[in-house]
């Protein structure tokens, strides 16, 4: 079956059990995020890669929370 791409007004849902999930397309995901909502990329990277995955996680809610949701 195909079906039509409906468009989203809510969050940007990312499924952390798939390959969006790799620590490396996160990081992508928040260096664009980062350029569209006009926040310091470098701090932003910095933060993400200062400790482990959940501290990346950690993180992307920080700074994009309100603009996703990070599902397991």
């Amino acid at each position: 079956m195909i079906r039509s791409k409906e468009e989203s007004s809510g969050p940007v849902i990312v499924d952390l059990t798939g390959s969006e999930g790799n620590a490396f397309v996160l990081l992508g995901y928040a260096k664009n995020w980062s350029k569209q909502l006009g926040l310091d990329w470098n701090q932003v990277r910095t933060e993400m890669t200062s400790g482990d995955y959940e501290n990346l996680l950690n993180v992307l809610e920080k700074y994009f929370g309100e603009y996703i949701v990070l599902e397991r």
